[in-house]
């Protein structure tokens, strides 16, 4: 008897969604909300050999100096005398810290011999400090 009873319910289900679609359709003329589903972007592919085409001294518009050198996954910068940063490749001429805070993109410019550095220099400040470098020597 059991069984009897799962398949009438089944049967009651499939006969109740069966009447949601014969709902009618809109007219050509009306408003009609459109949704686009589009594959997610495959994460960027880092070679070192992109990095080295990078990697050198840079002197910034501020009076430090910064080094760049690269890295298994993108890239560590060393400004003046400071802890080393590392970056992490997001294409082949952007680079963000882990926490999001410093981002370098290269390849600007005329002469695509600039790098726009923007950082936060205090978590507890809501301050975004943009400075430019240019490449000094390779």
């Amino acid at each position: 008897m059991r069984p009897l009873f799962l398949i009438l319910g089944a049967s009651l289900l499939l006969a109740s969604s069966a009447g949601a679609q014969e709902q009618d359709r809109p007219s050509a003329g009306s408003d009609v909300s459109q949704v686009q589903v589009t594959a997610p972007t495959q994460p960027f592919r880092f070679w070192e050999y992109e990095a080295e085409a990078i990697t050198g001294a840079y002197a910034m518009s501020n009076g430090w100096r910064m080094k760049i050198n690269p890295a298994q996954d993108g890239i560590v910068a060393q400004i003046d005398r400071r802890h080393p940063i590392r970056l992490i490749a997001q294409s082949r001429s952007r680079y963000v810290s882990r926490d999001g805070n410093v981002i370098m993109e290269f390849n600007r410019g005329v002469d695509q011999d600039e790098v726009l550095m923007s950082y936060v220099p205090d978590d507890r400040l809501a301050q975004r400090i943009v400075v430019t470098a240019t490449l000094a020597q390779r």
